[in-house]
């Protein structure tokens, strides 16, 4: 973090990034000092609601954050900065986006938790538009333009009002992650019968320890019983408690998170539900704890691959592991597509995994609800999430380490990934068909 004042002693001359949280209410023209060499500026969390007509001089500007503040209007001069690709306004007042406002350049859009009704035409004008987060606004359409956005791969709507959505986006050749749960077309997830047959507790029936990770929707960390209900058998053993925070997420509603998970009901490759705390504002999960020798398959995309995951520079594995990986991923979806459930984030970094390629997948706070679209566009949805599948897939197989001693399962598994990544949907692959061939490969 950093202060105006070191900016005036000269502190950070020739800084490219720059971090300043002191309930401002106006710019400082003190950080116009750094115009020439600024490309990362974050005043998220101050008083702002506007921007001077001056702000184009930076014109290195790569990434603005300003979430947090109190802007109700996008900034029409953030279209001065050529080089602003990444763009943040998350949980401001905004209601208002002119034409023309973004640069041309925009890569990554976050306008979670606004009061966004209407976009502009001129969104169909972001040719580089990857990654669009749009949950918690008030939106009832999207413009036609946008069905000019084929750069899309992820795109937010959740927790809106949308009355369906357009065919175009489910055409998209790169979309692969989509969210829209928390609209009026679609349903929560509230008839499950796993949803009635979990026990309901109280978050006083846990005490909480040590975090074992988290998320946009929650925080999840290690716990033991206070209180146990009866069908616990070993009220001593340890469990995970993951605890919903927030209104609303860059996914959507926690509600819908938790009513997603209880859907997807029980298979080998999720991890077993014991309890759900679901009072009033006060909603959680108990999971059985995962064995220590689980780890996340990757990490969450970074600020430069926008919509894919990055691994370790030293992250390998064998094309058997690789075989072994996809097809316990390609049966938990082809299970979860039968529960109605549309994952919306099949990601390395929502995959556990351990020496032996054992698999658990999870995070379920972009699920939607199958039952929301007709057979048409279920089935254009499915092929969207048959493409993330792929991308997982060409994640795993660019980091084998032996491909080529056994080119007779790399090369197959290549020719499915490609089949998987089709820029034409209706080319793709059914899960049913993915797992099937998956499969018939001896690894």
């Amino acid at each position: 973090m950093h202060t105006i004042a070191d900016i005036k002693a000269g502190l950070l001359q020739g800084a490219t990034r720059l971090q300043i949280s002191e309930n401002l209410t106006e710019l400082p023209s003190d950080i116009y000092a750094l115009a020439e060499t600024l490309e990362v500026l974050d005043l998220s969390n101050n008083q702002l609601s506007q921007l001077p007509d001056d702000f184009g001089c930076l014109q290195q500007l790569k990434i603005l954050f300003l979430s947090g503040n109190h802007f109700e209007s996008l900034p029409s001069v953030l279209a001065k900065c050529p080089k602003l690709e990444m763009i943040g306004f998350k949980a401001n007042r905004i209601s208002n986006i002119p034409e023309n406002a973004l640069p041309k350049a925009t890569r990554w859009l976050i306008l979670t938790d606004n009061k966004i009704k209407v976009l502009p035409d001129s969104m169909g004008e972001l040719a580089h538009l990857q990654k669009l987060m749009l949950a918690g606004n008030q939106l009832s359409a999207l413009p036609e333009s946008m069905a000019n956005c084929r750069a899309l791969q992820l795109v937010r709507l959740s927790a809106n009002q949308l009355s369906g959505l357009p065919e175009w986006l489910l055409n998209l050749p790169k979309l692969a992650w989509l969210a829209f749960a928390g609209n009026p077309f679609c349903p929560a997830f509230v008839d499950s019968q796993a949803l009635d047959a979990l026990v309901n507790v109280h978050f006083e029936d846990l005490k909480q320890h040590e975090c074992l990770g988290q998320g946009a929707s929650g925080i999840i960390s290690r716990a033991t019983w206070v209180n146990a209900p009866e069908h616990v058998s070993d009220a001593t053993q340890a469990v995970a408690f993951k605890v919903f925070k927030g209104q609303v997420t860059s996914d959507g509603y926690p509600s819908d998170e938790l009513h997603a998970t209880l859907a997807a009901g029980i298979h080998p490759n999720l991890v077993p539900l014991i309890a759900k705390v679901e009072h009033e504002e006060q909603l959680g999960l108990v999971m059985k704890l995962i064995d220590r020798d689980f780890s996340n398959l990757g990490e969450p995309p970074s600020l430069q691959s926008c919509t894919r995951d990055h691994f370790d520079e030293h992250f390998m594995l064998t094309v058997s592991a690789v075989l072994k990986i996809t097809r316990s991923v390609s049966q938990v979806l082809l299970h979860l597509l039968e529960q109605g459930v549309c994952h919306g984030d099949i990601y390395a970094h929502n995959t556990l995994v351990n020496t032996e390629a054992d698999v658990l997948f999870g995070d379920f706070g972009a699920a939607s609800n199958y039952a929301a679209l007709s057979a048409l566009k279920a089935e254009a949805l499915q092929k969207v999430e048959v493409r993330a599948f792929g991308c997982l897939m060409e994640d795993l197989l660019g980091s084998s380490c032996d491909s080529d001693e056994c080119p007779d399962l790399f090369e197959p598994l290549v020719m499915l990934k490609n089949r998987c990544m089709h820029p034409k949907p209706q080319a793709r692959p059914t899960f049913a068909d993915i797992q099937s061939e998956l499969e018939t490969l001896k690894g």
